[in-house]
């Protein structure tokens, strides 16, 4: 059997390696991925600048799912240059045959005065109460730092809103953001599950940001007790990630599109009647928007609202749920979007159907024409502004 030290230098004859020069040269010039592949504890103490992180322990396992692309030219350092040489090796027999190890490691680079960043990490606390997110590949601690650093924007804290926001404050959605100006009513309690018979008569900007703190102390929560107008929607969308869309009217959907568009910001959209409910994303950077999918209101006789036609409670939960599904993807870039495809569930049938939506050339409001849409009040028959 083998020594270590036969086995390692067995390895270095199978693999390629390149100093630290060589290393921070390629790293300039090219378009690579950097591999860190030391031990959580040392990659917090300091690491090169945008290096994907995987314990050379899971590595096997996280490879495919952090570096898709087996054709990619991978630089992999550790703390002195055995265990990526290790690594070289494995990665190699995986079939990634541009991975080279940086002989010396981060200890080397760090004595030569090379560039490196201390990365942001996650505290004891957040590990315990994120760890089912951390098991995840597609997650781990690198895509539960974004959702820390997202702000998502709720429009409405009611049917909709409600188990939207419980499920991103539960994930840890840094900060989320209220718009509403009405008050905890006892006929909202069948279905508005952020509030409770203890705030009827509170407002609901109020009673959302007490269940959402409550849930998870570490969430910012920026609360807006206005009506959302043309005079301040474009103030109040500035800034956000992405706004969840739980709007029970047309005007304000409108009036939301036009400033989404206006402001790139993808729109998680959301409604229900009565037993149905749609979901959809409405990216306008990327495919079609709320002008594509209704470029004018159906009649009101067509369109009457829950409270002229009733829903059933648990509905908005289902649609709502899968509204905060959209969002953590869409923060975290994974999966494949609701963008262009609208989700149509029923719920007597218990049925999932999947239309396609296609960007429509008539609509003129798009990211494209962003500078000449003019942000208005859209009582009436919602029609565009352009300048």
């Amino acid at each position: 059997m083998p020594s270590f030290r036969e086995l390692l230098t067995a390895t270095k004859r199978e693999i390629t390696e390149v100093d630290t020069a060589t290393a921070a040269e390629w790293i300039a010039d090219r378009s690579l991925v950097v591999l860190d592949v030391r031990e959580p504890d040392e990659y917090e103490q300091g690491a090169l600048a945008d290096a994907i992180h995987i314990p050379r322990g899971h590595l096997e396992a996280q490879i495919e799912n952090r570096v898709p692309d087996h054709d990619a030219e991978i630089i992999i350092y550790c703390a002195g240059g055995v265990r990526s040489a290790f690594a070289a090796k494995t990665l190699a027999e995986l079939g990634y045959p541009n991975s080279v190890s940086m002989d010396g490691g981060f200890g080397r680079w760090k004595d030569e005065g090379r560039p490196w960043s201390m990365p942001a990490s996650l505290s004891p606390e957040q590990r315990n109460r994120y760890q089912r997110h951390l098991l995840l590949p597609e997650v781990g601690e690198t895509g539960q730092l974004k959702l820390g650093e997202a702000k998502v924007l709720m429009l409405g804290a009611g049917g909709l809103g409600s188990p939207a926001a419980l499920y991103l404050a539960a994930a840890g959605v840094g900060t989320i953001g209220i718009i509403d100006m009405d008050v905890v009513d006892e006929s909202n309690l069948q279905r508005q599950i952020l509030h409770n018979v203890d705030r009827v008569g509170d407002r609901k900007v109020d009673s959302a940001k007490k269940t959402l703190t409550s849930l998870n102390p570490d969430i910012n929560v920026v609360t807006y007790d206005t009506r959302l107008g043309a005079d301040n929607v474009l103030d109040i969308l500035s800034g956000w990630d992405v706004v969840v869309d739980g709007a029970d009217n047309f005007p304000s959907r409108y009036l939301l599109n036009d400033a989404s568009v206006k402001l790139g910001i993808p729109v998680v959209h959301g409604s229900i009647f009565r037993f149905e409910g749609q979901v959809t994303v409405f990216d306008p950077r990327n495919g079609p928007t709320y002008r594509d999918y209704l470029p004018e209101p159906p009649p009101a006789e067509l369109a009457p609202s829950c409270a002229e036609a009733g829903v059933l409670g648990v509905l908005p939960g289902i649609v709502g749920s899968i509204q905060a599904l959209e969002a953590i993807k869409l923060i975290l870039g994974i999966g494949d979007s609701l963008s262009g495809r609208i989700i149509a569930f029923d719920s007597l049938e218990m049925s999932f159907r999947e239309f396609r939506l296609r960007p429509d050339p008539a609509n003129e409001v798009t990211y494209d024409n962003r500078e000449r849409i003019r942000v208005a009040e859209l009582d009436g028959l919602c029609s565009p502004t352009l300048h």
